[in-house]
């Protein structure tokens, strides 16, 4: 039974919740979501399996989920990314922030979401049980895509994005 870190307004761990609970009962709980680019500077995404308990079928960031208790989140988002999209790389806190979305299914994501950014061009082994497709797509393309077609994405990912994309305007390309 996975557990999530519940924590108040600051990110200060108050407890402990099993996962399903919390999203039931809108518990505010810390997260993480992954942001990784290639060389080129386009966004790996991933659209999430079908069979996922909310958001199924959506697109979103590179990958994304809850560090166990006694977990860091920087352990944690290596975790995922490894699990999820089959590879690990180095990454970098960028920012967190708190967001709280209500979905038709009675569930709500009430996160305080740490975003990590990395760079990655080698090979992508993605987990059928996680991730329905990926794809690399420039910021230009994505953010253009949110007029007609926002939605196609998770709630948080069009939260996180312009953030991203202000935090890595005045960051050095990495690669």
């Amino acid at each position: 039974m996975d557990r999530v870190i519940l924590v108040d307004e600051h990110d200060i761990e108050i407890g402990s919740m099993e996962k399903m609970e919390a999203h039931i009962q809108g518990l505010l709980h810390r997260a993480f979501s992954v942001f990784i680019f290639n060389s080129q500077g386009e966004m790996l995404l991933q659209q999430r399996a079908l069979r996922k308990y909310h958001s199924g079928g959506l697109w979103t960031n590179t990958c994304c989920s809850h560090p166990k208790p006694n977990e860091t989140t920087l352990d944690a988002a290596h975790r995922r990314l490894q699990e999820e999209m089959g590879f690990d790389t180095p990454l970098v806190k960028a920012f967190s922030f708190k967001y709280k979305a209500e979905f038709t299914n009675r569930l709500t994501e009430h996160e305080f979401d740490h975003v990590f950014v990395g760079y990655h061009d080698g090979k992508i082994e993605s987990n059928f049980d996680e991730v329905e497709n990926y794809a690399y797509r420039s910021m230009e393309k994505i953010e253009a895509s949110f007029a007609q077609q926002a939605d196609f994405y998770t709630e948080w990912f069009l939260i996180a994005f312009p953030k991203v994309k202000e935090w890595m305007a005045t960051r050095e390309v990495i690669s």
